[in-house]
């Protein structure tokens, strides 16, 4: 009878100890929690408007958008399809290079489309405008070239631009037909904390 009770005990203690292994195993470091919405910032939401010039310079010595990659058909395609292209682009006050600079404009874009002109754009704007320097916008979407007008998402951002969600609009200002060198003029609406 000694016997069985040693043998329930260890069983009892041997089954606890599992248990505890199981549960303690099974919880592992989580990497996300969930918050109330009173976590959020206080106070209601900013509707800012952005105008800036972006200076896409492709050829030359001084070039702030280079390809750095390619497809097989790149050079073959009327599009140029599969070309990526990473930029460092100036932003500025005004269409002029010299005009005050507000940040830079960097990222990429590629050649998305086989039968039209048009771009997928990955772009962080970092300015370094007094009141905003330090932020960014992060833009996702797609360019059409053709279009006088090309709407894209913004899709985030960060320091005056947590949260952010909104949009951004260009139009071509100025294209080099010779070396593709263009100005583009942004007007962005983004809704931040």
């Amino acid at each position: 009878m000694a016997n069985n009770l040693i043998s329930t005990s260890t069983a009892a203690t041997t089954f606890i100890v599992v248990l505890l292994s199981l549960l303690l195993a099974g919880k592992s470091q989580t990497f996300s929690t969930s918050l109330r919405r009173t976590a959020m910032p206080r106070g209601k939401q900013n509707l800012t408007h952005l105008h800036f010039f972006y200076h896409n310079v492709v050829g030359g010595p001084n070039a702030t958008a280079i390809r750095v990659a390619e497809a097989p058909i790149t050079n073959t395609s009327a599009t140029g399809f599969g070309a990526v292209i990473m930029v460092d682009n100036l932003l500025t006050v005004g269409p002029e290079p010299n005009s005050t600079r507000v940040g830079r404009a960097q990222g990429m874009y590629a050649s998305a489309d086989l039968n039209n002109m048009s771009f997928m754009m990955v772009h962080n704007y970092v300015f370094d405008e007094e009141r905003y320097n330090g932020s960014t916008l992060s833009i996702l979407g797609r360019n059409p070239l053709n279009s006088p007008v090309r709407e894209f998402p913004v899709i985030g951002g960060s320091g005056v631009f947590r949260f952010a969600r909104g949009y951004a609009k260009a139009r071509t200002y100025f294209l080099n037909a010779t070396n593709r060198d263009a100005i583009v003029e942004y007007n962005i609406y983004v809704l931040h904390y």
